[in-house]
């Protein structure tokens, strides 16, 4: 058992050595990774411009906590793993949280960080989601002659009376549905929306807006839309052809594509019947619904196996072998459920527990800020390293989440990193990799 005074800690001895412990090792933090954090920001410019672009009805006279410190401190907080506000009544303290926001002296408390979030408006949310397509055009060098953007929707639960939240009758729960945009591992596009819509809801204005500023950056580039059956719809595809996009796009099963589709089943299950071994076909149709104003590309993926038959649609208006736009082309768009797991599950952004809706895209989209940090680190630091195609969470585990003692005086921040940290041959490397040019 544990005896204590208010001085010294016991603890069982270890090989007849006394075990104790005291509250007097100085100003130790277990962020000491947050400098790279720090150093991704200062690449980027990313919490600058996206506080540059903020309307602020403070009084500045009275202001002491500025809008770029607040919001580098809750993207700093979340990239770390501090996900709630009252979290920051103790980090605000933290000197490793105060160097990388730049200051030298406790950061914003919750309840300013709550007024903060609480001051969120239509106009913040325009600004931050420009910032991240600026980010995204500003990482290529040459222009690309090919993107593909891919578009899906997720549930983020709710428990409280939110405003905007509805009941969702596919996920069984209350939540909200928001909108996401990626291409590879950039993200450019995190809208928050209620659940009680169409999936699709939305999609044509935001990539309307969204093509034309890729176009105006890169005016070759060729753009292809990617998504499930929730975003098959015709006029979509009607928008995407006359914008010259590409698109490939799931399409849900029907009684009339499963009887299009007939022959080439057939012949799949009487080859399985005559091997026992699981066959896979594709078939080109030409199909259209009745909401369609014309026929169109319909690729069907075929198989039969012990478990019968399974049929998969895609209509496309891409040319090229059905059976590698399916493989190559189109079950490459999982990597976005990866990156939307990131999201919501590494970096909190369902923590969208506020009352009003503006605070609740502004918590989305702090999500998404820290997220392309972490992604700059990962696309910029650790290229060519065992960590390239690392998760958030492992890449906060193994570089953020780093034991340091932190000295301060009139002429020098100094971390004390740990001697045992695992990486730090790689923290080097990293830290190498982000310095500006």
């Amino acid at each position: 058992m544990t005896n204590s005074t208010s001085e010294t800690l016991s603890f069982p001895a270890c090989r007849k050595r006394r075990v104790e412990a005291r509250f007097d090792g100085g100003d130790v933090t277990s962020n000491g990774g947050v400098l790279l954090l720090r150093q991704a920001d200062r690449v980027l410019d990313l919490t600058a411009r996206v506080a540059r672009g903020l309307s602020e009805g403070r009084q500045r006279g009275k202001v002491r906590h500025r809008l770029v410190d607040m919001v580098r401190q809750r993207v700093f907080g979340i990239a770390l793993g501090y996900e709630d506000l009252n979290d920051h009544d103790g980090l605000r303290h933290d000197l490793a949280m105060q160097t990388a926001v730049g200051r030298d002296r406790p950061l914003a408390s919750a309840p300013t960080l709550c007024r903060f979030e609480n001051a969120a408006e239509r106009g913040w949310a325009r600004t931050i989601h420009e910032v991240l397509v600026e980010t995204f055009i500003a990482a290529h060098g040459p222009p690309p002659a090919q993107i593909v953007l891919d578009i899906d929707a997720t549930d983020d639960a709710v428990h409280g009376a939110q405003d905007g939240r509805f009941f969702h009758g596919y996920y069984d729960h209350y939540c909200f549905l928001p909108l996401y945009v990626f291409c590879g591992d950039h993200l450019l596009v995190a809208y928050l929306r209620p659940a009680n819509i169409d999936p699709a809801k939305h999609a044509q204005a935001i990539l309307k807006l969204l093509v034309a500023r890729l176009r105006q950056a890169w005016p070759k580039v060729r753009i292809v839309l990617r998504a499930d059956s929730g975003f098959c719809r015709w006029r979509l595809m009607n928008w995407c052809e006359r914008a010259g996009l590409g698109y490939i796009l799931g399409l849900a099963r029907n009684s009339r594509l499963v009887a299009l589709a007939e022959p080439e089943m057939a012949a799949a299950e009487a080859a399985y019947a005559g091997s026992g071994l699981k066959q896979r076909r594709f078939a080109e149709l030409r199909y259209a619904a009745k909401t369609w104003n014309r026929e169109r590309r319909v690729i069907a993926r075929l198989e039969h196996g012990p478990k019968g038959t399974n049929p998969r649609f895609v209509v496309t208006n891409l040319d090229g072998e059905g059976q590698r736009l399916y493989e190559r082309l189109y079950c490459a768009r999982g990597e976005m459920e990866n990156r939307i797991k990131e999201q919501q599950l590494g970096l909190f952004a369902d923590r969208t527990s506020c009352h009003k809706w503006w605070p609740n895209q502004l918590r989305l989209l702090l999500a998404s800020l820290a997220y392309v940090l972490i992604a700059a680190i990962r696309r910029i630091a650790l290229t060519a390293t065992d960590m390239a195609r690392a998760q958030c969470a492992t890449i906060r585990l193994r570089l953020f989440k780093i034991g340091a003692v932190v000295t301060r005086n009139t002429r020098r921040i100094r971390f004390m990193l740990s001697s045992a940290c695992p990486d730090k041959d790689l923290f080097r490397l990293i830290s190498a990799r982000l310095k500006p040019g």
